[in-house]
C-alpha cells in the first residue's frame, strides 16, 4: 500500500473514530444530567402527569404528558400535510415529469430542505399566522394548525426525494409488464410501481416523523406555547422540544429544572433512535431484495 493510501486510511479512520466518539459523548452528557431527575420523581409521574410547573416553589411538577402530546399532534399534522404531497410530488417526478421538467422540479423541491429553520419560523409568525388568524376570526394565529403547515412544508423534501428515489429504483422490467398486460399507465403507476417500492415510501415517512418530532425552531416560534392537550386544530401547544429551548436558559445548573428538561431530551432520544433504526431495518430489507 502506497504512502497516501495509507494516510487516506488513516485519515479516514480517525474521522469515523471522531464521529462515533462525539455521538457517544452526546448521548452520555444527555443521560448523565437525565436520568437522575427520577431518583426523586417517579418515572410514572413525569410520562403521565398533566402538570408542567417546574419552577414552582412548593410543589413543583413535571409532568409531561400535555407537552408529548403537543409534539405528537404537531408531528401528524405535519404528516398529514406532508405525505400527500410528498408522494404526489414524487409520484410526478419519477412517473410523470419529462425528463427535462424532471431536471428543474426535483432540485427545487429539494432546494426547500436547504432553507433554515428559523426562516421558516419567521415565514410562520408573521405570514402564515396572521393569515389564518383572520381566516378564522380567531383571537391568535400562533397554533396547532399553523405549525403543522410549516412543519410540513419542512418535512415535504424528505418524503418527497426519499420516495422518488425508491419509486425510480423499481424494475423498469415491472412498468413495461403491467403496460404490455393492458394496464393504463395510472393503473400501473397506483398497482405495481407505488406497492413494488413501499419499503422505502414507509420509510421515507418514518424518517419525516423523526425530522418532525425533532424540530425546535418552527415550534418554538409558531406553536404558541401553551402546555396543554389541544381541544381543536385551532389551540396552541408546547412540544417537548420548546419546551427545553425556552427553559433551558432560565435553570440553574444541577437543580430538578435543569434535570427535568435533560429528562426530556432522553425521552426525544430514544424516540428519534427508535424512528431512525426502523426506517434503516425497512430500507435494508429492501436492499436485500
Amino acid at each position: 500500500m502506497h504512502a497516501k493510501e495509507r494516510a487516506f486510511v488513516a485519515i479516514t479512520h480517525t474521522a469515523a473514530l471522531f464521529s462515533l466518539t462525539a455521538v457517544f459523548g452526546i448521548i452520555y452528557s444527555i443521560f448523565r444530567e437525565g436520568i437522575p431527575l427520577f431518583d426523586i420523581v417517579p418515572l410514572s409521574e413525569v410520562l403521565f402527569g398533566n402538570d408542567w410547573y417546574p419552577t414552582h416553589a412548593e410543589a413543583p411538577q413535571f409532568g409531561i404528558l400535555n407537552l408529548f402530546a403537543g409534539s405528537l399532534l404537531v408531528t401528524l399534522g405535519a404528516l398529514i400535510i406532508a405525505i400527500p404531497l410528498g408522494l404526489g410530488s414524487a409520484i410526478f417526478i419519477s412517473e410523470i415529469a419529462s425528463p427535462k421538467l424532471k431536471e428543474i422540479a426535483k432540485p427545487v423541491l429539494e432546494l426547500l430542505a436547504a432553507i433554515p429553520s428559523v426562516v421558516y419560523g419567521l415565514f410562520g409568525m408573521v405570514v402564515l399566522a396572521p393569515f389564518v388568524r383572520e381566516l378564522f376570526d380567531l383571537s391568535t394565529g400562533l397554533n396547532l394548525l399553523s405549525s403543522s403547515i410549516i412543519l410540513g412544508l419542512m418535512v415535504l423534501p424528505i418524503i418527497s426525494s426519499m420516495s422518488e428515489d425508491a419509486l425510480a429504483n423499481v424494475a423498469k422490467q415491472l412498468r413495461e409488464a403491467s403496460l404490455a398486460l393492458g394496464a393504463t399507465s395510472w393503473e400501473t403507476i397506483t398497482k405495481v410501481v407505488i406497492p413494488a417500492a413501499r419499503r422505502g415510501i414507509v420509510g421515507s415517512i418514518l424518517q419525516g416523523f423523526g425530522r418532525a418530532i425533532g424540530e425546535t425552531m418552527v415550534v418554538l416560534m409558531v406553536a404558541g406555547g401553551s402546555a396543554q392537550i389541544p381541544k381543536s386544530i385551532f389551540e396552541s401547544i408546547r412540544p417537548l422540544t420548546s419546551t427545553i429551548a425556552a427553559e433551558m436558559g432560565e435553570t440553574v445548573v444541577g437543580d430538578l429544572h435543569y434535570r427535568s428538561l435533560f429528562a426530556i431530551a432522553c425521552l426525544l432520544f430514544i424516540i428519534t433512535l427508535i424512528t431512525n433504526l426502523s426506517a434503516e431495518l425497512i430500507f435494508f430489507k429492501r436492499n436485500k431484495k
